[in-house]
């Protein structure tokens, strides 16, 4: 398993590589970079400073466009050498596979740079908006795993049977409202909207949270947390439980069932000794999926309803701005995370099952 785990571990470089070069160039390739944001904001703003108005500012064009989006500004009434000090100021001014490569050697050492819009670095930014995006992942997974786990399997057990129908009618009924549809409904019935003024609107914990004692922190926290988290997870049950109900249904007919049964094994001991172990398998490979899912891009939407600011709401500012750092600091860290996960769900199948040895293979 060791020689398994050098592999993966080895085939992350190329990887990584492969999806760093691929958005890089075609982000460079899309219009309306960095330093045409700022320029925009200068003539919005009637010719103010400098740097007021630009901050940390870049451009995505290189060569001969470069020369042609200077002559179109200069058309525009900017003087090309404040253009110019710009692009030098943020190592614009540099060829593109130079930037491309410098990047490159900077992020072997995890070195990101600073946001080109937002006062901070790209790694401050993550850290502070980490607390936020930790939380709604893997509050909303733990409970969508906890339930539509034992949902499914009772509903393997009860198939066809008034349970099972009730149940799958509740689980289509959830997965159809959208999530950020029925973050607005909470709103509205319990957070002061129209009815129940019960939970907070805004903010991960309150204004006063350190003042407050440890337990009470604890009860702030998950009051911040229900509504966001009851909005994530509403039509995140349907695919695991009806997953986990047909691994179930399938593992419950093959031939080693019936002859545990016929050797007079209790179902309980068939269920959850012999078939549990064989059917999580499917279970425990969409993990991974799920997770990163929920954690970076399943809360954008539930970030801006309640006012969170969280990695989905950080990346999405990002793209729109246009702020390079973030972007592929974000996207590098993201794409390393998952498969880093990946590799945690190999070594799960192992302990799940030990019939399965990755190392043959």
């Amino acid at each position: 398993m060791g020689a398994y785990i050098v592999r993966r571990l080895l085939l992350i470089i190329p990887t990584l590589l492969a999806i760093i070069t691929l958005n890089f160039f075609i982000i460079q390739a899309a219009p309306g970079g960095p330093v045409d944001q700022a320029i925009a904001n200068m003539l919005g703003m009637g010719g103010a400073s400098l740097e007021r108005v630009t901050g940390n500012a870049g451009d995505s064009d290189a060569g001969g466009l470069a020369r042609q989006n200077q002559e179109s500004r200069a058309g525009r009434g900017l003087d090309p050498e404040v253009i110019a000090e710009i692009e030098q100021q943020f190592g614009f001014d540099k060829p593109l596979f130079e930037r491309y490569f410098t990047m490159l050697g900077d992020y072997l050492s995890f070195d990101f740079g600073d946001s080109l819009f937002k006062a901070n670095t790209v790694l401050g930014l993550i850290v502070e908006r980490l607390p936020v995006s930790i939380s709604l992942g893997l509050w909303s997974t733990l409970i969508i795993y906890f339930i539509s786990i034992p949902l499914g399997i009772r509903k393997a057990i009860k198939h066809h049977q008034p349970f099972d129908v009730w149940t799958s009618w509740a689980v289509v009924i959830g997965n159809a409202i959208p999530g950020f549809l029925f973050a607005i409904l909470l709103i509205i019935v319990f957070a002061g909207g129209s009815y129940l003024d019960w939970f907070p609107l805004r903010g991960l914990v309150s204004s006063n949270f350190s003042e407050l004692t440890w337990y009470q922190k604890i009860g702030d926290y998950f009051w911040h947390l229900t509504l966001p988290v009851l909005a994530l997870v509403v039509g995140g049950f349907a695919t695991l439980t009806m997953l986990t109900k047909n691994s179930f249904l399938d593992e419950i007919n093959k031939q080693y069932v019936i002859t545990a049964r016929a050797k007079g094994a209790g179902e309980r001991r068939i269920l959850y000794k012999h078939v549990f172990r064989n059917a999580m398998l499917i279970i425990i490979a969409g993990f991974p999926a799920t997770f990163i899912s929920m954690f970076f891009t399943g809360s954008l939407l539930i970030e801006v309803i309640f006012s969170l600011e969280g990695l989905g709401l950080l990346g999405f500012e990002s793209t729109l701005q246009r702020d390079y750092p973030v972007m592929f600091g974000t996207l590098y860290i993201f794409s390393l995370l998952g498969l880093l996960i990946g590799i945690i769900s190999d070594l799960a199948y192992t302990w799940v099952d030990p019939r399965i040895d990755f190392e043959s293979r």
